[in-house]
């Protein structure tokens, strides 16, 4: 089998959607994977190649929408490719090769209000498209699923939930549980979805009662309408001791996970919520916006909490950073929660769901 991938997300700075593919890269390209297909990555930019088993083609082109619909397509089928594994969202409509196509999560579609009407309107469109013309769609929890069945109105046959296998970033902390060091981190790129504005007051008030209290967060702005962080950090009393990466390499990442005490994301939709998985799988345990999806991905693993109150917030905050039982309740729950995300079974079962659209 040829298997080709649209590969874009591997180029540039690697985000949530580079992250997954190149977890199933690593295990498709390792030395003793013995599925025997050719693996054929397309790109607008040049991307480190992922292991001996595959060859990076580049195409020209912008990189956007034009270039998969177009440029993509053509190069699919000058290379014969026998099935083609889109993993961000979208997939050429007219060409005759099978698709796999990766939906994550469709917000843009159940909350429109958080897009530009632009950039909403083209992800609709291409996401729906994709679905329909697409011989599978790969998803990564059963809430997201049931959005994409009853939002685009697919067959729940044609929908197969294979969730992602969890790096573990920051493994040997030494520093996240020594004296002084009460860090708390939050990764992923910023929607107006995740209540930073939230976070960050809560945090004020945590830092009343904390001196040793640091919050970190990591990842650029994309909120819409625009969400003026700066301004907000600026204003808080606890200013000093607010830092906001908005972009930092992997070895950056690992430090500030090495660091971590505490994890906090009050996501409220999400296809799964993998930065979390991630900080459990560091000995991080984090404090969660209360909603389906969270209870789906971390289950008995983490804290719990509603929007109604900052100060609730820095209550269950606290909890999180210095009460020692609670930790330990629920960093004991880490092993089996955990063993549900392995990136041996994710790409054994996405590679048979390719195999099968041809």
């Amino acid at each position: 089998m040829r298997l080709g991938i649209d590969a874009r997300e591997l180029s540039g700075k690697p985000t949530g959607v580079g992250r997954y593919l190149s977890g199933l890269l690593r295990e498709w390209t390792a030395e003793d994977a013995r599925h025997g297909h050719e693996i054929l990555l397309y790109s607008h930019r040049p991307i480190e190649q992922k292991g001996s088993g595959s060859e990076v083609r580049l195409v020209s082109g912008s990189g956007g929408t034009l270039w998969e619909q177009r440029d993509l397509r053509r190069a699919l089928g000058a290379d014969a490719i026998d099935v083609l594994f889109s993993p961000a969202y979208s997939t050429p409509l007219l060409t005759p090769v099978p698709r796999v196509v990766a939906l994550h999560d469709i917000s843009f579609a159940a909350r429109p209000e958080w897009f530009g009407w632009r950039e909403g309107l083209r992800r609709r469109f291409l996401a729906r498209q994709s679905a329909r013309v697409a011989n599978t769609i790969v998803t990564i929890s059963a809430f997201s699923k049931s959005e994409i069945v009853s939002r685009f109105g697919v067959s729940p046959e044609k929908v197969a939930v294979i969730p992602p296998g969890i790096d573990a970033p920051g493994m040997g902390r030494s520093s996240g549980d020594g004296p002084g060091a009460a860090h708390i981190l939050f990764v992923g790129s910023i929607f107006n979805r995740r209540h930073v504005p939230e976070l960050i007051g809560a945090f004020t008030h945590l830092a009343r009662r904390h001196t040793d209290a640091w919050l970190h967060l990591v990842g650029d702005n994309r909120s819409h309408p625009h969400q003026d962080l700066a301004s907000l950090i600026a204003a808080s009393g606890a200013r000093d001791r607010i830092r906001w990466h908005r972009y930092v390499s992997d070895a950056e990442l690992q430090d500030l996970y090495r660091q971590a005490r505490a994890f906090v994301f009050l996501s409220e939709y999400e296809g799964l919520g993998l930065t979390p998985l991630e900080a459990l799988a560091a000995g991080i345990p984090s404090l969660l916006l209360d909603t389906p999806v969270a209870r789906e991905s971390c289950g008995p693993a983490a804290l719990y909490v509603g929007l109604d109150s900052e100060e609730r917030i820095a209550a269950e905050i606290e909890r999180l950073v210095y009460d020692t039982a609670v930790r330990r309740s629920l960093l004991s729950e880490a092993r089996a929660t955990l063993a549900r995300y392995d990136w041996t079974v994710a790409a054994r079962d996405t590679l048979r769901t390719l195999e099968a659209a041809i």
